[in-house]
């Protein structure tokens, strides 16, 4: 979901873009975005694209099980352009016309991302809080009144 849309319930085209570039990174990893879990940090797969695309090391972030080493330089456009659909902003996403012209052509030049909006925090992660995190003690009693 995108984030205007999120945040706002603003829909356009701009968010199909948002919700193709989170599709692309889930299939190239084969991970879901919502349920992401990695050991060293609490980001989403967004996020964790992200963080791997400005170390320079994008290839990080495919699936062990598809890495085909002739491939690489078209993952990795796929993954740049990915980051492209995902932008925080609609302003700074591609059209899908231009995403397909990005994808089928390698001659064009592509822009560098921006960070992408809702990277921060795993969904999963929020959701595994235990029960002593969600309580609190305090002082207060409840009596009836009146004897009743």
């Amino acid at each position: 979901m995108s984030p205007e849309y999120a945040m706002s319930g603003h829909y356009s085209v701009k968010s199909d873009v948002y919700s193709f570039g989170v599709i692309v990174l889930e299939i190239i990893s084969s991970q879901k975005n919502w349920s992401f879990d990695h050991p060293d940090h609490d980001l989403n797969l967004l996020g964790h694209a992200w963080m791997l695309w400005n170390k320079r090391q994008p290839l990080d972030i495919l699936d062990p099980t598809i890495q085909d080493p002739s491939c690489g330089d078209q993952i990795i456009r796929c993954i740049h352009v990915a980051l492209l659909c995902v932008q925080q902003y609609p302003e700074d996403r591609p059209k899908m016309s231009t995403v397909y012209a990005m994808l089928s052509y390698e001659d064009i030049e592509l822009p560098e991302p921006k960070e992408p909006g809702f990277c921060r925090e795993s969904y999963k992660k929020k959701c595994d809080t235990s029960v002593s995190d969600l309580t609190s003690v305090n002082e207060v009693t409840m009596t009836t009144l009146g004897g009743r």
